[in-house]
C-alpha cells in the first residue's frame, strides 16, 4: 500500500465526509482493494458497489470508487454488516470484501465517550479525548496489514441491471411528483408512500 496514495485518498475522503474516523478508514481500505483488483474509479456505471451498512465507510467508497447513489451504481442492502461487494461490468470480475471481527472489537471507553459527545454531555476534556481516540483508531486501521483487516474473496458476479430513469407521477394527496415505481394506488388514485401510509392508518 503506497503511503502517499493513502494520504491523498484520506484527504479526499475527509473533505467529502467532514471528519476522520475509524469507519472512514475502513471504507478507504476497502476502496483501495477494489480499485487495485478491479480497475480505476467508475466514471459512469463500469463498477458497481453493494454495501451492507450505511456507516461512515460508505462515504469513502462513494468518493473514491465513483460508485454513488445518484448514478445508481451503489446498492444499499440494510443488513448492518461490514461487507462490501464490488463488480466490474467490463471484465465481469467481482470481489466480496468483509472486515475481520478482530479489527472492529468494541472499546468501551471510546464508546462511552461517543455516547456523551452525541448527547452533548461530554466535558471539553472528554470531547477532546474522543477526537484524539477517533483519529488514533483511524490511523491504526490505515496501517494495519491487509490480511489482518480484510477478508477478500473473488466471487461470481450477480446479474445487476443498469440504472433506469423513470417517469414521475404526482401524488393525489400532496401533489408532489413521485417516481412511478414508488407509487401506491388507493381508490385508483396514485399516492406517494408517506401519504399512502398516513391514509391507511
Amino acid at each position: 500500500m503506497n503511503p502517499i496514495d493513502t494520504e491523498s485518498m484520506l484527504e479526499t475522503a475527509i473533505k467529502f465526509h467532514g471528519h476522520q474516523c475509524p469507519g472512514l478508514a475502513m471504507g478507504l481500505r476497502v476502496s483501495q482493494v477494489a480499485l487495485r483488483e478491479l480497475g480505476k474509479p467508475a466514471r459512469d456505471e463500469e463498477m458497481v458497489a453493494i454495501v451492507e451498512n450505511s456507516s461512515c465507510g460508505v462515504d469513502a467508497i462513494q468518493v473514491l470508487t465513483g460508485c454513488t447513489f445518484g448514478k445508481g451504481n451503489l446498492i444499499f442492502r440494510d443488513f448492518g454488516k461490514y461487507v462490501y461487494t464490488f463488480m466490474n461490468r467490463e471484465n465481469q470480475r467481482a470481489l466480496k470484501i468483509s472486515i475481520k471481527k478482530e479489527a472492529v472489537l468494541p472499546d468501551k471507553h471510546h464508546l462511552d465517550l461517543f455516547a456523551k459527545v452525541k448527547v452533548g454531555t461530554a466535558t471539553p476534556a472528554e470531547a477532546e479525548e474522543f477526537k484524539r481516540l477517533h483519529v488514533e483508531k483511524s490511523n491504526a486501521l490505515l496501517v494495519l496489514p491487509e490480511d489482518e483487516l480484510l477478508i477478500i474473496e473473488e466471487i461470481t458476479p450477480e446479474p445487476l441491471p443498469m440504472a433506469h430513469i423513470h417517469e414521475s407521477v404526482c401524488c393525489d394527496k400532496c401533489g408532489e411528483p413521485v417516481m412511478e415505481t414508488r407509487i401506491r394506488l388507493l381508490g385508483g388514485a396514485p399516492h406517494c408512500i408517506p401519504c399512502f401510509e398516513e391514509l391507511m392508518k
